[in-house]
């Protein structure tokens, strides 16, 4: 830990990172994580379309006589959308595409989905949250003061996920996750575990007012343990078996599908914009962009020096900010003054609230000594 400022000499992740360590040579140790954890197991050449084959024989195999042969969510995003493409047109798979609709979705993520629906002709199976209960849910979480302010449509993708995996009988996820784009991770500080049930039932019962009936809610024991172990469940992430980089994926969707890109990584969603541009830098102090661009540092796609240049503005439109809050204080049904009231409340954290966090930890560090899972050293 480094109690005075300091950013990485060889990327841009800094002390607002609060349990980052530096070496005699400046160098995080999220770029040691990097080198030690993420690249010995990261094969993108022949070894990669090898293991990626083997994948794709059991995925179909699975799926022969069902419908479906695996399951992908699709954001609008640039992963799961070039995701999508190679899953039906490089790969031959049947994929059930399913989008959740939790009340956010930009007009581009909208645009975007609908063209690589359309394009691919396939049928797209959307999950509509119930708006009330997703703005109670919302509400509780800025009532409660911590950074993670964007669980409850976080965790309607995730608990919708392995619930349609389930009702269809589907055996294989395609997760667009990957190493190429996300190599270096968020600190727990202000991006905690979307699953924890004890501490999302903590907030709701302080600070929520609805019973949450239809809101679709997954424990991390159910597909951790129940679906994965007991149904066979399994996540893949196709990106990372394969040459995946981020500016050549953006110009092919483009040129292929009339896609059309995002000022910034997560900004698909009108929240998720709000939060990640504006709400967690000026109010907690972290930029999430450091993270995105350190990754694109790691693995060759962007320099340090363009990362520093580009972090020189925010990431909001300093001229729109009003508008920003204005829309989402009435999505909310709240005054702008109780929103502005959210933002200059105490902060506080995950634990602040009743959690889990131990035996996530434990869970993750058993799992690592058997083999099932590796965990980076940070996550230990």
């Amino acid at each position: 830990m480094c109690n005075k400022y300091q950013i990485c000499s060889n990327c841009v992740m800094d002390t607002s990172d609060p349990i980052i360590s530096f070496d005699k040579d400046g160098i995080c140790d999220h770029c040691h994580d990097f080198e030690n954890y993420v690249k010995p197991n990261w094969y993108t050449d022949e070894k990669g379309r090898n293991l990626l084959e083997e994948i794709i024989e059991n995925i179909k195999k699975a799926g022969n006589k069902n419908e479906f042969d695996c399951l992908l969510g699709l954001s609008g995003g640039v992963d799961s959308s070039y995701m999508l493409h190679q899953a039906v047109k490089q790969l031959g798979l049947r994929p059930l595409v399913f989008h959740v609709d939790g009340g956010w979705n930009s007009e581009l993520a909208v645009h975007n989905i609908n063209v690589m629906i359309d394009k691919l002709g396939l049928d797209l199976y959307t999950e509509v949250i119930n708006w009330e209960e997703m703005r109670d849910f919302q509400l509780a979480f800025f009532k409660s003061g911590v950074p993670h302010i964007d669980i409850p449509q976080d965790h309607a993708f995730i608990a919708t996920l392995y619930q349609f995996a389930e009702k269809y009988k589907i055996k294989y996820i395609l997760n667009g996750g990957n190493f190429s784009t996300e190599c270096v991770q968020y600190p727990m500080k202000y991006y905690y575990y979307g699953t924890d049930m004890t501490q999302i039932n903590d907030i709701r019962k302080r600070f929520g007012t609805m019973e949450m009936e239809s809101y679709p809610f997954s424990s991390i024991y159910r597909h951790k343990i129940y679906l994965k172990y007991l149904k066979g469940v399994r996540v893949v992430k196709p990106l990372n078996y394969m040459p995946f980089i981020k500016q050549e994926a953006l110009e092919f969707l483009e040129k292929e599908y009339d896609w059309k890109p995002y000022p910034q990584k997560h900004f698909e969603s009108r929240f998720t914009r709000f939060f990640e541009s504006y709400w967690l830098p000026e109010r907690f102090g972290f930029d999430p962009r450091r993270v995105q661009y350190s990754s694109l540092i790691l693995t060759g796609q962007m320099t340090r020096e363009d990362a520093l240049e580009k972090m020189k503005s925010p990431a909001y439109i300093p001229q729109t900010i009003e508008e920003d809050f204005n829309y989402i204080a009435t999505k909310m049904r709240i005054s702008r003054e109780e929103l502005k009231g959210y933002f200059t409340m105490p902060k506080k954290y995950y634990w602040y609230y009743k959690n889990q966090q131990n035996i996530f930890r434990v869970g993750a560090n058993i799992l690592n000594l058997i083999g099932v899972e590796k965990v980076k050293k940070r996550n230990k």
